[in-house]
């Protein structure tokens, strides 16, 4: 007997490509990510600032950064849509006076050159290539496999990045601890997007975080060694990833102080990252927030001692307020409060 069946559940699912998870995924953040996930799942659609920035629990300002990234990689391309002015019966959202966009995956993905061995092999007539892979394994005490010749072929070749400039990027990477080719390549990378182009301008950027990370151990008192690879981890997050000035860092780390009385890269963490995802970018708007904290508490509407969020913030998500009309930069996204007693009350269980 032959049976003829159909499921009555409906397939739904967003492709992701693989061009996007080999080449583009490893070297963006994770908030980036979440906001190309979210875009390839209303691919097509008329969607705002507002509504990503809401549905993911970012600030606007968040996903302007996000969009302007992947735009930057050409993952994305935009196109904004004029719509006429919405009359008294459109909704609030259409209101919000976010221009609509619509985000989808180019026609041709971009995507770099493939570099394969006859390529590679075509590039060994030149000197300064070859010079480069001759002082790089060196440098890396290893004999290069293929993958690895890729990465310094597509530098040289696909960037244009000179041969003085890479061996520079090798030397200053292994120099600090670090000789595997996905992490060189991500430096170099970066710096090229910097518009770095020499040596000098190169030791220059260096400089400038060698003096942001010099800064933060000084605060800690910890002034007489250098940095481990953890605190390095943290210090990067807060000034790359983060992009706070070392103004807030340094104040980050003075209020971890003045609660633990002892330094706790940790703790400091934690404040960035709320004030991270608060949206604060100045001292006088986190001086806002602790008024909006302090005002919250006198009210009876935070109580101290109160457990930190599942997330591990320390702040307390609040049901988000109706409308938005009238809203400024701490209220177009829930509000959250730091609850110090908190983080004080996890550093010394951490230290028992």
């Amino acid at each position: 007997m032959a049976v003829n069946v159909k499921s009555s559940l409906r397939i739904s699912a967003t492709v992701i490509s693989n061009d996007f998870i080999d080449e583009y995924m490893a070297s963006a953040n994770g908030e980036y990510i979440k906001e190309y996930l979210f875009l390839m799942r209303h691919e097509g659609e008329d969607v705002t600032v507002s509504m990503i920035a809401d549905a993911l629990n970012h600030t606007e300002a968040d996903v302007t950064r996000a969009l302007a990234y992947w735009k930057k990689a050409g993952v994305l391309f935009e196109e904004v849509l004029v719509k006429p002015e919405p009359s008294p019966a459109v909704s609030e959202t259409a209101c919000s006076g976010s221009v609509p966009v619509v985000l989808k995956n180019p026609e041709v993905p971009a995507r770099r050159t493939v570099y394969t061995p006859e390529k590679i092999s075509g590039l060994a007539g030149d000197e300064d290539f070859s010079q480069l892979l001759y002082i790089a394994q060196k440098y890396m005490n290893k004999v290069f496999t293929q993958r690895e010749c890729e990465v310094f072929a597509y530098l040289y070749d696909g960037l244009h990045m000179s041969a003085e400039l890479l061996e520079y990027v090798v030397e200053y990477c292994v120099q600090g601890g670090h000789s595997s080719i996905r992490y060189i390549e991500t430096v170099a990378i970066s710096w090229h997007e910097k518009g770095i182009g020499t040596i000098e301008e190169a030791k220059s950027s260096a400089i400038s975080v060698s003096k942001d990370s010099y800064a933060v151990m000084r605060a800690f008192g910890l002034n007489d060694r250098k940095p481990g690879d953890m605190e390095r981890g943290f210090m990067d997050r807060w000034f790359r990833t983060y992009g706070f000035t070392r103004e807030i860092v340094l104040e980050a780390c003075n209020r971890t102080l003045s609660a633990t009385h002892t330094p706790s890269f940790q703790y400091a963490d934690k404040i960035l990252e709320g004030w991270k995802k608060a949206g604060v970018r100045t001292l006088e708007e986190i001086k806002k927030l602790d008024e909006q904290y302090a005002d919250r508490v006198k009210n009876g509407d935070i109580k101290n001692g109160k457990k930190p969020s599942p997330d591990g913030s320390g702040y307390k998500q609040n049901s988000p307020s109706k409308g938005r009309a009238g809203q400024n930069q701490f209220q177009n996204f829930p509000q959250r409060e730091i609850d110090y007693d908190a983080l004080i009350l996890e550093e010394l269980t951490k230290q028992q």
